[in-house]
C-alpha cells in the first residue's frame, strides 16, 4: 500500500507514521466509573487488536477511576479525550499514552484567553507525562470564529470543509511554534466525501503531519462500514492516513467489531479488494448515529438507535437524515444539520427539525413523534398531484 513520508509519533508502544503499519483504534463504551467493566472492556479491545484504546474523562472522579484502569490494563496504550475541560489534561497525563483535544471545544473554554495558550498548557502537560498529542477537528464542532471566517467557501456538498482544515493548520502551527512535534491530527465527518476531501486538502498543506482517520457518527451495521469504507478506501489508496477508527453503534459487548472492521479495511486494500465507488452515492435515507461511547447517559440509547433504523425502513426511497446522538457533547451541534434529530438524555430524548427543537421525550414515547415528523416530511417531498 502506498504510504505517505510523514514524520512518526509515538504513543506508547506504537509508532504513527513514519512508514509504520496503521494503528488501529477504538474506544471503551462503558461508564468509565465503573471500573471493572472498563478495565475488562480496554483488554478486550486491546487484544483484538486496537493499538490505541479510548477511555472517557469528564470528572474528577473519572479521573480516580482511569488511574485504577491504567494499572489494571497497562498493556493497552490508553487515550483520553478533553472534551469538558482541557485542564484535567494535568490529571489524566500521568496515566495515558495519547490526549486529544478539540479545537472547537477548546475555543468555549476560557473564552478570554487566547487559544494558543491553552494549546500551549496541553502540550506541557503532554510533554511532562510523554504524550503524545492529538489535535481532532470535527466539521460539527469548528469553533464559531472559524465557521464564520470561511461561510459560503465551500459548495454546499462540502460546507465547512474549509473552516475544519484552516483550524487544523492554525493548531499545527501553534504547537510547531511552540516547538511540539508529537502530534497527529484528525478532520472527521460524518459525510465521507467532506472526509475525503478535508484530509486530502490537509495532507497537500502538512505531508509531514500523521493523520488519524474516521467517519463521524458511521451509524449502524453495515451501513456505518460501508460510509467508512469509502472514506479508508480513497484516502489510504493515495497514502494518506496513519491511524484509524470505524466508529460504530454497537452493543456494548461488541465493541471489538470495531477494532475488526478496521483491520479488514486495511487488509482488503492491501489485497486491492475494493467496493467503493468513485463518488459517494448519498440518495435515500441516511441514518447518522454516534459510536456507542462511555458518555452515552443511557444505554437505551443503543436500542433506541436501532429502532429508528427498523421504524424508518419504509423512507428508503426520500433523501432525508437522521441523526441520533447519545450524549450532550455531540448531541446539541452534530444534530443540527439533519432533517430529524434526537439526542439522548439519561431520562428523555431531545427531539430537532434541522435546528428547531420540537421538545423533549420519553424514551417510549419518542419513536412516535419521530415517525409523525417523518410523514410530514415525507409528504412535503412527494411530487405534487397532477
Amino acid at each position: 500500500m502506498k504510504r505517505a513520508n510523514t514524520r512518526s509519533v509515538r504513543a506508547g508502544s506504537v509508532t504513527i507514521g513514519g512508514g509504520a503499519p496503521i494503528v488501529v483504534q477504538s474506544m471503551c463504551a462503558t461508564r468509565t466509573q465503573d471500573i471493572e467493566a472498563t478495565a475488562a472492556q480496554a483488554r478486550m479491545l486491546h487484544e483484538a487488536g486496537a493499538g490505541l484504546v479510548r477511555i472517557a474523562v469528564d470528572s474528577a472522579r473519572d479521573v480516580e477511576c482511569l488511574a485504577k484502569v491504567r494499572e489494571m490494563v497497562p498493556e493497552a496504550n490508553l487515550v483520553v479525550d478533553l472534551q469538558e475541560n482541557y485542564r484535567l489534561v494535568t490529571q489524566v497525563a500521568p496515566h495515558v499514552n495519547k490526549v486529544r483535544y478539540n479545537p472547537g471545544h477548546l475555543y468555549h473554554h476560557e473564552k478570554t484567553k487566547p487559544a494558543r495558550d491553552k494549546v500551549a498548557f496541553i502540550a506541557q502537560e503532554a510533554a511532562r507525562h510523554d504524550c503524545a498529542l492529538r489535535i481532532g477537528v470535527n466539521c460539527g464542532s469548528v469553533d464559531p470564529a472559524m465557521q464564520e471566517k470561511f461561510e459560503g467557501a465551500d459548495p454546499p456538498e462540502l460546507r465547512g470543509v474549509s473552516a475544519m482544515v484552516e483550524s487544523a493548520l492554525q493548531h499545527c502551527a501553534f504547537l510547531d511554534d511552540l516547538g511540539f512535534t508529537r502530534y497527529v491530527v484528525s478532520l472527521k465527518d460524518s459525510d465521507p466525501r467532506k472526509v475525503i476531501e478535508g484530509n486530502t486538502r490537509f495532507a497537500e498543506a502538512r505531508p509531514d503531519v500523521p493523520l488519524h482517520l474516521g467517519v463521524t457518527e458511521a451509524g449502524l451495521l453495515p451501513d456505518g462500514v460501508i460510509k467508512t469504507r469509502i472514506a479508508f478506501e480513497q484516502l489510504l489508496s493515495r497514502g494518506i492516513g496513519n491511524t484509524l477508527r470505524v466508529s460504530l453503534t454497537l452493543p456494548f459487548a461488541d465493541k471489538w467489531k470495531e477494532v475488526e472492521a478496521g483491520n479488514q479495511i486495511i487488509a482488503d486494500i492491501e489485497a486491492g479488494r475494493f467496493r467503493s465507488v468513485p463518488v459517494f452515492q448519498d440518495h435515500g435515507l441516511n441514518i447518522i448515529s454516534c459510536p456507542s461511547c462511555s458518555r452515552v447517559e443511557n444505554e437505551a440509547f443503543v436500542d433506541l438507535a436501532f429502532a429508528v433504523k427498523e421504524m424508518s425502513a419504509y423512507a428508503k426511497p426520500y433523501d432525508i437524515t437522521i441523526a441520533v446522538m447519545g450524549c450532550r457533547v455531540n448531541g446539541p451541534g452534530e444534530t443540527d444539520d439533519a432533517d430529524l434529530g434526537l439526542w439522548c438524555a439519561p431520562n428523555f430524548v431531545n427531539l430537532k427539525k434541522g435546528e428547531v427543537e420540537l421538545g423533549a421525550f420519553p424514551y417510549d414515547t419518542v419513536l412516535d413523534r419521530l415517525k409523525l415528523e417523518l410523514d410530514a416530511i415525507i409528504e412535503q417531498k412527494k411530487p405534487a398531484a397532477v
